[in-house]
């Protein structure tokens, strides 16, 4: 621990504490802005990786939580009413149980670790501040704000370079680690931009301003070249489309049925294709690049991604019950990369990072139940979204635009999930945990009501 850049680090963790004590809602608040503009210290040292301020911001609340609630019973128990609180609880519990016979015990107790101090403060201390209902509205408005200033960077960035496509995966460094968690986060907050601006009558200014956020979201999602997050924007809007045309789930389950049973009917024609196309394709117009998002056999990025999920459903089937352990899939998928598998972006030492899927990356690290234990959670936060949304009176529209906006945002990574996973990143474990605790509070709300949501 020699590193000047820890030792630099020391006032602002001083100063973090004291607004941790003395200023705690501000400083919970704060997170939603710095997140956006947090950096991974493992760019610029050798020690370890750990995004700052968030992080250790994030595991301080976490140990503040548990002294306010010694000292008096600072978190709400009508909480543990919600089904969501009950599913994250088993997950967590899985995820214990599964580090216990992990291939690398130390690794998987500090992946759950870090899953706590994500988890732990965003949902308890949001469900204590966003009972003021103006800290709801801040907390949307901070980070949106900051991730808009991180698209201006970026915009100005990528331009030096003539917005070409190879530059557009890097050039949002140092705030994110390349253009896919880039567009991931940038199409979550696009439906919050859009909330926010049809919640309540704004004055010209404030609209104003709103309008020029979403045209600033609109052109970095674009240039983001994610076609990942285009499709889940899509998605998502085919989600609130459902929800307020009250559309009957029946058909949309029965299709998705049926499109699973093609891809696994389909999986050896798939295998065969990984074999027959193995290189780099390049498309320019955004049309071709929608289609190359669907397109397994022609694009190294989404070869490489089969490459993966390979290697996750190879780890699944030699350890099914209980997986390799959280957050070991990077040091163990090597050995399961099947040569007619490997792309022109693989490695033969498989240190290239994830499983490019929530889903799959359970499977292969916690085994069946915990991928189980995983889509419950998933499935509970649907749920509890869905389900406010429906209780919420038609009078309320200011409530049920921002809880559709967040049930927008968070179809877009739940979405988007299926093709990576960065719910071990504060950029999308902040705003996904934020979002349930203020779900949570809703709820909350509404069970003691009965009928309405109250004011400030």
């Amino acid at each position: 621990m020699n590193d000047p850049l820890v030792y630099s680090l020391i006032p602002v963790a001083l100063l973090a504490i004291y607004f941790a004590i003395f200023q705690t809602e501000k400083l919970f608040l704060s997170l939603a802005f710095l997140t956006p503009l947090s950096i991974n210290i493992e760019e610029y040292t050798s020690s370890f990786g750990l995004f700052v301020p968030t992080e250790p911001l994030l595991f301080g609340l976490m140990l503040l939580l548990g002294a306010f609630q010694i000292k008096k019973a600072f978190v709400p128990l009508e909480i543990w009413r919600s089904p969501l609180l009950w599913a994250i609880t088993i997950y967590i519990l899985w995820l214990l149980l599964s580090a216990l016979t992990s291939s690398h015990p130390i690794v998987s107790f500090k992946f759950i670790l870090a899953r706590l101090w994500f988890i732990v403060p965003m949902l308890y201390f949001g469900t204590y501040f966003f009972q003021k209902k103006s800290n709801r509205i801040w907390f949307l408005w901070l980070f949106i704000v900051a991730t808009v200033i991180v698209i201006i960077y970026t915009l100005i960035h990528h331009s030096f370079y003539g917005f070409g496509e190879k530059e557009g995966h890097w050039v949002m460094s140092p705030f994110f680690k390349d253009h896919t968690i880039y567009g991931a986060i940038v199409a979550l907050i696009l439906p919050l931009a859009v909330g926010l601006y049809l919640y309540k009558k704004h004055n010209p200014l404030i609209q104003l301003t709103l309008i020029s956020l979403i045209l600033i979201i609109l052109v970095g999602l674009v240039l983001s070249y994610t076609r990942a997050a285009w499709l889940s924007v899509l998605g998502s809007i085919g989600i609130a489309f459902v929800l307020y045309y009250k559309v009957s789930w029946k058909p949309i389950a029965a299709l998705a049925g049926i499109a699973l049973v093609i891809v696994l009917i389909r999986w050896d024609q798939i295998q065969i294709e990984l074999e027959r196309n193995k290189y780099e394709h390049t498309t320019e117009s955004f049309d071709e690049r929608l289609q190359s998002a669907a397109n397994i056999s022609t694009d190294a990025s989404n070869l490489e991604r089969i490459n993966r999920w390979s290697c996750a459903i190879a780890m699944f089937k030699k350890r099914p019950l209980m997986g390799y352990g959280p957050g070991t899939y990077a040091f163990e998928y090597a050995p399961f990369q099947r040569p007619e598998n490997l792309t022109i972006i693989s490695t033969n030492f498989g240190d290239m990072g994830n499983a490019h899927s929530e889903y799959l990356g359970a499977l292969a690290e916690t085994g069946l139940i915990g991928m189980l234990s995983f889509i419950a959670v998933v499935a509970a936060i649907f749920y509890t979204g869905f389900t406010l949304y429906h209780r919420l009176p038609k009078e309320n529209k200011d409530d049920r635009i921002i809880v559709l906006s967040t049930i927008m945002a968070l179809s877009t990574y739940f979405i988007h999930a299926f093709l990576n996973n960065y719910l071990d990143t504060d950029k999308a474990a902040v705003p996904i945990w934020g979002i349930c605790a203020l779900w949570l509070v809703y709820e909350k709300e509404l069970g003691i009501s009965g009928q309405s949501i109250k004011k400030d």
